[in-house]
């Protein structure tokens, strides 16, 4: 498939190829993913899936050893028409004819320096110079990269700082990697980059007033409990006010708060027992009316094996008798 161009795109077309019809991120049809004699037909789907969900969809192929294929397609699940518009190519140089910057990746440092980007600076070029250039990300053979040769072809490299004892990345794993540092920086530059939390919380921000009510509220109860003692405070109400200013309480939390401070200072004033719900909450919770139940749920055990006996005892005098009967019968001949 030629590049296309947005203008030709309907809007079925930019929806199907994962493109916005406002506020473009960045010039996706200017940037091409280009993989070089892949062995694994898998790794060619996954990579498709890997592009579309970051909203890429030019794919090259450059002699792979096995496409179209039926694996292919079950990796690549809803990415399919990025597979079916692939361009296969020959060489690696016939895939990156029309790419005014060329970024390939690499493991591993090579004998002659080249200039090496980490996957975020490699990003940000992508996504400034698909302004004004076509722009391809090559990636190498599963088994041993890309070559000294084909690295020659590229402007810059891109390495991946996997760990040292084991940095050869999966091809579509690593094809993902790029593909999601290219979307992030596009974000970034449009101030996207992450979501803030005012944008989804659903209630306002307690002020600083509401604070300061908050911790003096805080303050005169810890001191009524004898948690507190303001003539020694050793740091408990900064340590307290570090505490809540990390969390951020909206005006809810505050209320809640509030509210349990309150029924603390009603509770204080009011150390006799009250009557109604209130009171058999307050004996739930005390251990002598525990052990008030505990004694009565033994006593109703008590009681239900002591009926029991007594209805089977019941039974065997009713059985005794009936047998006393019988007896009797058979001595008058009956």
């Amino acid at each position: 498939m030629p590049w296309l161009n947005r203008a030709e795109l309907n809007k079925a077309e930019l929806k199907e190829a994962g493109l916005k019809e406002t506020d473009e991120l960045f010039k996706v049809d200017h940037i091409k993913i280009v993989l070089v004699n892949t062995t694994h037909p898998g790794n060619i789907g996954a990579t498709a899936r890997a592009m579309k969900n970051m909203g890429l969809f030019h794919l090259a192929l450059v002699d792979p050893l096995e496409f179209p294929s039926g694996v292919a397609v079950g990796r690549a699940a809803s990415a399919l028409d990025i597979l079916e518009n692939a361009n296969v190519h020959a060489t690696l140089q016939e895939a990156i004819a029309d790419c005014g910057l060329v970024i390939g990746t690499s493991a591993r440092s090579r004998k002659i320096p080249w200039p090496v980007l980490s996957p975020e600076e490699c990003a940000e070029k992508i996504v400034r110079d698909s302004d004004r250039n076509r722009v391809a990300v090559v990636f190498g053979r599963e088994d041993r990269g890309l070559t000294n040769e084909e690295l020659q072809l590229c402007h810059y490299h891109v390495q991946i700082p996997a760990a040292e004892q084991y940095s050869s990345l999966n091809l579509a794993a690593a094809a993902l990697l790029i593909c999601y540092e290219i979307r992030r920086y596009a974000l970034s530059r449009l101030g996207q980059d992450s979501q803030q939390e005012d944008d989804y919380w659903d209630i306002e921000w307690a002020t600083g007033e509401q604070l300061e009510q908050f911790f003096e509220h805080l303050e005169t109860v810890l001191v009524r409990l004898d948690f507190h003692n303001p003539e020694n405070p050793r740091q408990l109400m900064q340590r307290l006010r570090r505490l809540y200013s990390r969390v951020r309480l909206d005006t809810m939390e505050m209320n809640i708060l509030r509210g349990i401070l309150t029924h603390m200072e009603f509770h204080l004033d009011n150390p006799q027992p009250v009557t109604g719900r209130t009171a058999r909450r307050r004996e739930s919770s005390n251990d002598k009316a525990i052990q008030a139940k505990q004694k009565k749920r033994r006593q109703r055990k008590d009681f239900d094996e002591a009926a029991q006996n007594k209805r089977s005892l019941d039974t065997m005098v009713e059985i005794l008798k009936e047998a006393g009967k019988m007896g009797e019968q058979e001595e008058n001949g009956e």
